[in-house]
């Protein structure tokens, strides 16, 4: 599969089988993010890699009651250490950091035949708690991962190329 059929397959999982990924496998996606560009080379993003099906179940939990959640073998945590560095354009490095490292991770686990969804409804606080993470340290992301109950691609609905392009001006 090439990296343009990565994208147009990728999509966000919500039901996933009962089976562990393979240690090779999730290393490869870590590898991915360890991989990802960030500003300055700052690296600030640091993953919790959470297996464990109470942990598991209690992050879902943290999100809202999310059941799928807790459902995939693993959950990746997906934190910033940072020190609040904002670029000169003024947003924050970190959580557009993370962010591209999350995003090398969707690719690669849909290149090795898993499947992801971006979480951003939970709750910070609740999460640190279940996971024992250090205060300075920010939550930006839950990210569920395991093997697709339905690996089907699905066409996603975007806006038309008119919409979203405009060449030299706006």
């Amino acid at each position: 599969m090439n990296i343009f059929e990565i994208i147009k397959t990728r999509k966000s999982v919500r039901k996933y089988l009962d089976k562990p990924v393979e240690e090779e496998k999730l290393n490869q996606i870590l590898e991915a993010a360890h991989l990802a560009p960030s500003a300055s080379n700052r690296q600030e993003w640091r993953f919790v890699v959470v297996q464990d099906k109470d942990t598991r179940e209690k992050l879902a939990v943290a999100a809202g009651s999310q059941t799928f959640v807790g459902e995939a073998p693993v959950v990746l945590v997906a934190c910033a250490e940072t020190d609040g560095k904002i670029m000169h354009c003024g947003l924050p490095c970190h959580p557009i950091d993370v962010a591209i490292a999350l995003d090398h991770i969707t690719l690669c686990a849909v290149e090795l035949g898993l499947g992801t969804c971006w979480i951003g409804h939970f709750n910070p606080q609740e999460v640190k708690e279940i996971l024992n993470i250090p205060d300075e340290i920010v939550v930006v992301e839950l990210m569920p991962l395991g093997y697709p109950a339905d690996p089907s691609a699905i066409q996603k609905k975007r806006l038309a190329m008119s919409q979203i392009i405009h060449h030299d001006k706006w």
